[in-house]
Parts: C-alpha cells; structure tokens; sequence
C-alpha cells in the first residue's frame, strides 16, 4: 500500500471513530432506574421526624454505564398520607398509618422509566397514631347503573357475587370495574384517587363508592 492511499484510509478511520464517538454521547439514553433499600422500610410510629433515604440508580446505553440519579428523578408515593418522599428521595410517614409504595421515574424522550417500587410501612399502638388489633373497615360498592363488575385488590369484593367486604384500618383497595355489553366504560364516586377502570381508597373508616357503567 502506498503512503497516499494509507494516509486517506487513516484518515477515514479516524473520522469514523469520532463520529461513532459523537453518535454514542449524542444518542444516550436512560433504560432502567433501580431505587434502594429495595425491601422498604417500617415505621413504628406517625411521625414525619422519622426518615429513610433512598436512592435512585439510572442504566444507562450509548455508551452502557450506571450512575447516581437520585436527584434528577421525579419521587412518587401512592399513598401519600401514609407516606410522604421529597424530591431527594427522603421518605417519612404523613399522617395515617397503613402501606404506601414509593418509586421512581423520568422522562427519557420518547419513554417514561420507572423503577421497582419499594413497600413502605407505618404500623404502631394506638398512642403512636395508629389503630390496635387489626381494626377492620368496611368497603361497600354500589352500582349506580349499567352493567359490569367490580373486583378489589386485596381480594374481598367481586361485585355480582359480593359487594362489601371487610379490610383492616389503613389498607389501601384498589377497585377494578369491568364493563359487559352493552355498557363500555365506567366511572366513579368516593374514591380517593380514580382512572379509568380503577378506584383508589385508602380505608380509615366504613366507605362506600359508587361505580356506574356507561
């Protein structure tokens, strides 16, 4: 090979690998978010001086590595009156006792990532806030027109068998409608939080939602 040629071969080489480069940086995107302790915490008592830090881990690809991304995320807790997470991961109970998940997400154009969720706990006497021996509340799901079902999670109500069931103080239920024809969609009343097809409620007491297909 003469010295021409291997001159116009090395300098295509080199522009290849600093567009490969400049491809790589340009095209780095967030896959996954890991957030720890991933077992959760427990908390004895309602009292927001207590505190658990967690992190957020971000994998990342072009080029694949895995860094601290604690404070870019956006902190989420389901269940925000049991437990409260500031936007630096801090989690601390609110004012109810009972289960709450935290996770973690970001936007990465086009796609939402969101981590693990962990479990978070609030669970004491009575002095501490919280409910003794198990109390239970009462959910009741009434159908306010149409047809369909309605089932919850935890398990206890499957609407067209039973519609009332009893869970302990604190939980949170999670209610699934279900239309049959000719009703399609449905909606909700009483609910803590609700969409589309399901209804949140974070049972303190005797509750009663409504669900009516459209």
């Amino acid at each position: 090979m003469n010295r021409k040629w291997f001159s116009i071969l090395t300098l295509i080489a080199a522009a290849t690998f600093f567009f490969y480069l400049s491809s790589c940086g340009y095209n780095s995107h967030l896959i996954s978010i890991s957030i720890a302790p991933s077992q959760g915490a427990t908390f004895g008592a309602v009292d927001p001086a207590l505190v658990v830090n967690f992190t957020a881990s971000g994998t990342y690809e072009h080029p694949p590595e895995t860094k601290d991304v604690t404070s870019i995320v956006t902190w989420v807790s389901d269940t925000p009156q049991v437990a409260q997470v500031s936007n630096t991961g801090a989690v601390s109970p609110n004012t109810n006792c009972g289960t709450a998940n935290v996770y973690a997400t970001f936007y990465d154009s086009p796609n939402q990532v969101t981590s693990n969720s962990s479990l978070i706990t609030v669970d004491g006497p009575l002095s501490n806030g919280c409910p003794q021996g198990g109390a239970l509340s009462n959910l009741a799901v009434t159908i306010g027109g149409g047809t369909g079902t309605v089932a919850s999670a935890p398990a206890g109500i499957n609407c067209g068998t039973t519609c009332a069931a009893q869970f302990t103080t604190g939980t949170t239920v999670t209610l699934t409608g279900t239309p049959t024809s000719p009703s399609s969609s449905v909606t909700w009343a009483n609910c803590d939080t609700s969409s589309g097809s399901t209804c949140t409620v974070f049972l303190q007491t005797n509750r009663t939602v409504t669900a009516t297909f459209n």
